[in-house]
């Protein structure tokens, strides 16, 4: 009930201060029937022991007030109480995003913590959780590459194949052209508006049938916008150096190597940005960068329907006039 009161608007709400003139009605009441009433001298009372006012003196007031709460009502009516419904007709248009991960060996170099792989793998889960709206397709490549899954709204799918991925899934190298060209095939048929790979290498492209550039143009020409990510330190880092026969690594300090001239060429044939990320933080901000320009499109409508609720007030009213003229001329005929 209260919350019903809370949804009703008036259409001509300044007719409410007519309210105002309610105590004023009541005010004119009462020293109207105090001008009324008469006093008459006697020399004794002693007759009118035992004699009380009836109920009927009491009630005649009744009438007064049944005139003010009708006057009331009809205030209200021509103020014309409204309640409002609204609702929002929302669609939502994702975009198709491709993230191609290199797991070749030297992502497992110790600049990044845990290492260069686990802290892409992270940061990668965090962007999906930040994408609800978009289907989300993932690439794995090293001296080969091959689709760990492809395009889905089924986030909690692709997180967890990415908890899987581990180097030594393919053999090792990096092949950034094929990487790319694998991504690209996975979202070029795609009907979105939006069409995005995110590449993310540590190196320079030594393996593989594509050239990047290669990859880049076939990207362009499906209107594939590629953001590039080379994730190393400056200078050196720790990284696997041998294999030891059971399955471990030896680390020593090497030269890290990546190509950004050209990831920077890839990503401006595209239409998208290249970034260096030195450490965890960085390549968190890298994410948070790409989530920022690649917004997904929302197409919002509001309709909104108004209801007059003036007739329970008009009806109120009218029964209270009817009560009122009834009494009058009936019960308090000889009093009013």
């Amino acid at each position: 009930m209260f919350d019903f009161f809370n949804d009703i608007t008036f259409a001509n709400k300044e007719l409410l201060w007519l309210l105002l003139g309610i105590p004023v009605i009541a005010t004119w009441y009462v020293l109207r029937n105090k001008s009324f009433n008469a006093e008459l001298k006697v020399s004794s009372i002693k007759g009118f022991e035992g004699i009380g006012r009836s109920l009927k003196i009491y009630l005649r007031h009744s009438l007064i007030v049944l005139r003010i709460f009708s006057i009331a009502l009809l205030i209200v009516v021509l103020a014309r109480p409204q309640s409002r419904s609204s609702w929002k007709d929302v669609k939502t248009e994702g975009i198709d995003i491709v993230m191609a991960l290199d797991i070749s060996g030297s992502m497992l170099a110790k600049d990044f913590k845990p290492n260069r792989l686990e802290a892409a793998k992270e940061v990668a889960v965090d962007f999906i959780d930040s994408r609800p709206n978009d289907r989300i397709g993932l690439v794995i490549f090293s001296g080969e590459s091959f689709t760990q899954c492809p395009l889905t709204t089924d986030h909690a799918v692709i997180k967890n194949l990415f908890s899987g991925i581990q180097t030594g899934m393919v053999k090792d190298g990096t092949a950034i052209g094929n990487g790319l060209a694998t991504g690209v095939s996975r979202v070029k048929d795609s009907n979105a508006k939006s069409k995005v790979v995110i590449l993310l290498t540590d190196g320079v492209n030594n393996q593989g049938s594509v050239a990047p550039l290669t990859a880049a143009e076939i990207a362009k020409a499906f209107n594939v916008r590629v953001y590039t990510i080379g994730v190393g330190t400056i200078g050196k880092a720790l990284a696997p150096v041998a294999m030891y026969p059971d399955g471990s690594y030896q680390y020593g300090y090497v030269d890290v190597n990546i190509d950004e001239k050209t990831l920077g060429e890839i990503a401006d044939m595209t239409g998208g940005k290249y970034f260096r990320a030195t450490d965890n933080d960085k390549l968190k901000n890298v994410y948070k960068e790409i989530d920022r320009l690649e917004k997904t499109i929302f197409e919002e409508k509001n309709f909104t329907n108004k209801a007059e609720h003036f007739l329970p007030f008009a009806i109120s009213a009218a029964l209270l006039l009817l009560i009122e003229f009834l009494l009058r001329n009936t019960l308090f005929k000889s009093v009013s």
